[in-house]
């Protein structure tokens, strides 16, 4: 029995997942951070514990075995009672066991179980599509400081030039003003002419236009018959993720690859990070939609994960 696969799959949804009679996995949100030392963004995330002193069944476990495995409670309480005793065996043999995904389990010099997280899966749904990234260092140059610094070495002063009274130029700059101003009324008198000229010349294109094309009739004397397609909609609560993208078009190329691969792919909009969320197919019975989900782990993409959200 692949115990860590059904662990991994409840850690999507849920903070804690107990095996009875050996611990629990527990998971806790951490925010997005800045390190400011390499300049590394680090998007939100799920960080992945074990407390080996809850070992209560809470019945999650084994009710989503049951499930999947289509087998009573009772019989998937005994199997993992079986897997932990397994477990046991090899933990005391001082064997590492390691759960894909999760971590790695193995015994201390006390005698008490030490866990290893594994970092490759992120199990926060929130924050799927979104990786680690660096960012190149800016440099900003003071070119303010720079001038301020010149002007204080090389002072700028400006001296008047002194100039002998040329009464003979002031009349000369009165008749440039008068010719100037004369020759400016009259340009815009000879625009204004040429505006109103185009003004009525496009009211008569126009009306012309309006009166071709109420004139116009089209009659189609063989029309074709009209043709009738059948459209499957898909409808359901649950939906196997292949991967939410930041560029629509790359999302419509993952659309594409599915399809051809047999898939009823579609996007089902976009998460609150604006990613474009595209999923193999939708389901509305939660039991099949396990099922095709271990299917497509298995076959296809192991990153799949199973979506539950109302898109009406």
């Amino acid at each position: 029995m692949q115990l860590e696969t059904y662990i991994s799959d409840l850690l999507y949804r849920y903070d804690c997942v107990t095996i009875s009679g050996f611990g629990a996995f527990l998971s806790h949100r951490i925010s997005a951070k800045l390190d400011e030392s390499s300049n590394s963004f680090y998007p939100p995330k799920k960080v992945l514990s074990f407390n080996e002193q809850l070992q209560h069944n809470d019945g999650l476990l084994p009710n989503y075995i049951a499930e999947v495995e289509k087998i009573p409670y009772e019989v998937a309480v005994q199997k993992i009672a079986k897997y932990v005793k397994t477990i046991k065996s090899y933990l005391i043999q001082g064997e590492t066991i390691t759960f894909n995904n999760i971590g790695e389990l193995v015994l201390n010099t006390e005698g008490k179980i030490n866990f290893e997280p594994s970092y490759q899966i992120n199990y926060l749904t929130d924050a799927f599509g979104l990786s680690q990234f660096m960012s190149s260092n800016i440099s900003r140059e003071a070119y303010k400081k720079e001038i301020e610094t010149i002007e204080k070495v090389i002072p700028i002063s400006i001296t008047p030039e002194k100039r002998k009274a040329r009464p003979y130029l002031k009349y000369a700059a009165i008749a440039v003003i008068a010719l100037g101003l004369g020759g400016f009324v009259a340009s815009n008198y000879y625009i204004n002419q040429i505006e109103a000229q185009n003004q009525i010349a496009q009211e008569e294109a126009n009306q012309q236009l309006d009166a071709k094309v109420q004139e116009a009739t089209f009659v189609i004397s063989n029309p074709l018959p009209a043709a009738t397609l059948t459209i499957e909609k898909q409808t359901g609560n649950y939906h196997i993720v292949a991967g939410a993208f930041r560029v629509e078009e790359n999302s419509n190329k993952k659309v594409e690859q599915l399809q051809a691969l047999g898939f009823k792919a579609r996007k089902i909009g976009m998460n609150k990070y604006g990613l474009h969320e595209v999923v193999y197919a939708s389901y509305s019975d939660r039991i099949e939609a396990l099922q095709a989900l271990r299917q497509i782990k298995n076959e296809n993409n192991p990153e799949a994960w199973l979506l539950v959200k109302d898109l009406n």
